[in-house]
């Protein structure tokens, strides 16, 4: 559970929510499975409002998400709080000029890549998922990055080179 949000109750009903599926995507890796979370109305509702209620005074113009999970979440933040969604996509999914960053995952590694000119320079942006680059390459101001789960063991917050971390639910990874 993030310590910020200890006293809610919220939080523990999202985290009981997502199931744990052991050797997935191969041996020895727990997947956090948040289709059991989204299958639950309340809990993904409370994910929702609990986003938005810390970045609702925080001026973030652009929500930008990570294929495919951090879609699912960013783009009713995004709407909840009146800014535009920026879709971070797998290589060669986006039409048009892109900008793209490589990242390392828990179990390999992999690119994103966004539309030129989707984040513009002095924009405020919040990314969502459990990994974050390529908000700052396009000169955004990058607010916070904030996910659904985070791996205690992965320091997620380490890799983000001084961006802040919002976690809502801290699990261990193995």
């Amino acid at each position: 559970m993030s310590r910020e949000d200890e006293g809610d109750k919220r939080v523990a009903d999202i985290d009981a929510a997502i199931r744990v599926v052991p050797d997935f995507p191969k041996p020895g890796i727990k997947f956090r499975d948040v289709t059991t979370l989204l299958s639950n109305y309340k809990a993904f509702k409370d994910t929702i409002d609990l986003f938005v209620e810390r970045y609702s005074d925080k001026k973030i113009d652009v929500v930008a998400a990570i294929e495919a999970r951090g879609f699912i979440f960013g783009a009713p933040i995004a709407l909840a709080l009146g800014a535009k969604f920026v879709p971070l996509r797998k290589p060669g999914k986006l039409p048009g000029e892109t900008i793209s960053e490589a990242y390392t995952l828990e179990y390999g590694k992999d690119c994103m890549e966004m539309h030129v000119g989707a984040v513009t320079a002095g924009e405020r942006a919040l990314v969502i998922d459990d990994l974050i680059a390529t908000g700052e390459r396009a000169e955004a101001e990058v607010v916070e990055c904030a996910c659904v789960i985070g791996l205690v063991d992965q320091k997620g917050q380490e890799k983000l080179g001084g961006t802040p971390l919002f976690v809502l639910v801290e699990c261990e990874g193995d």
